[in-house]
């Protein structure tokens, strides 16, 4: 059990929830054909979910001192898990994952895209060691990967599988996908500052310049609060421009409902949040809005259905 909280189990499951969703639950109801059969799109999530894992697991490694005092009764590298254990695991997690990878490159006849993993190994180390203590680089790079989970789907599905005679439907697919990732972009990203909100007595300790270091606390949740407002609108705006619109009122209650509600109630807290008990909630609730944004595309799907 310890293992599994090391590598944020909880996190890579909804990874692994969030691929599977847009494989069957919007993917396969297009009855088109993708270029990964079932068992190699299951390959394509396993090596995703290993290389978050092995990143969860290096930066876990980076900051054993910081979780000493943020978070000292969920360290886990030191008490429970030798270093260089928990270090051999994550050599392993990514030789493994690139491996995967290399070999679904080969079987879309793209070998180039191998370099992707290899690229997202690369960050995911850079960030731990080096990136995360430089101003808001880290969060953009953490909610950059996050989206990238689902921009993946699509260059491993559908691009290789793009002809003149299907290069707008499949463009609009890639569009759909590209929109969710940008949901989770902006999702992630104000997580992280709330994050760093929960760690900033930890991250001062170590010498991190995180946003909360360089304006302050007060300061910094008055951004949040600012930027909370921008998700809230733009899906305000998508909700009447693609659902409402278009009769999907099944889909249109569900984003407003458990999506766009839960932002609301986070702006709300937000205003008033101090201490780290307020961000830990605020965090949760940007996950909570994180796997329901998620779970509308299924829900988006069956009411397309449900109207044809």
């Amino acid at each position: 059990m310890k293992f599994l909280k090391l590598i944020r189990y909880q996190n890579l499951l909804m990874i692994a929830l969030m691929q599977l969703i847009f494989k069957y639950g919007f993917l396969d109801l297009q009855n088109i054909p993708l270029a990964l059969n079932d068992w190699q799109y299951l390959l394509l999530i396993l090596t995703t979910v290993l290389l978050a894992g092995g990143g969860y697991l290096i930066n876990n490694i980076f900051d054993k001192e910081t979780d000493n005092i943020n978070k000292p009764d969920d360290v886990v590298v030191g008490k429970f898990i030798s270093e260089d254990k928990a270090f051999n695991t994550y050599i392993a997690f990514n030789i493994v994952g690139v491996g995967i990878g290399f070999y679904l490159a080969n079987v879309i006849g793209k070998p180039a895209f191998a370099l992707v993993f290899i690229l997202i190994s690369a960050v995911l180390y850079l960030y731990a060691s080096s990136l995360k203590q430089s101003l808001l680089i880290g969060n953009v790079i953490v909610a950059l990967l996050t989206s990238f989970t689902v921009i993946i789907i699509g260059i491993f599905n559908l691009y290789p599988l793009i002809t003149p005679d299907n290069q707008a439907f499949l463009g609009l697919l890639f569009k759909v996908l590209l929109d969710y990732a940008i949901f989770a972009f902006i999702i992630n990203f104000i997580r992280e500052i709330v994050k760093d909100l929960e760690d900033v007595n930890g991250d001062y300790n170590q010498g991190m310049n995180t946003l909360p270091i360089a304006l302050g606390v007060t300061r910094t949740v008055r951004v949040v609060f600012l930027l909370s407002f921008i998700p809230i609108v733009i899906l305000l705006y998508y909700v009447n421009e693609y659902y409402f619109i278009n009769e999907l009122y099944i889909a249109t209650i569900y984003c407003l409902l458990l999506i766009v509600a839960p932002l609301i109630y986070f702006t709300v807290k937000s205003a008033s949040a101090k201490n780290k008990q307020d961000f830990h909630h605020l965090s949760q609730v940007l996950k909570f809005v994180l796997f329901f944004g998620i779970l509308s595309a299924l829900i988006v799907n069956l009411n397309i259905h449900l109207n044809a």
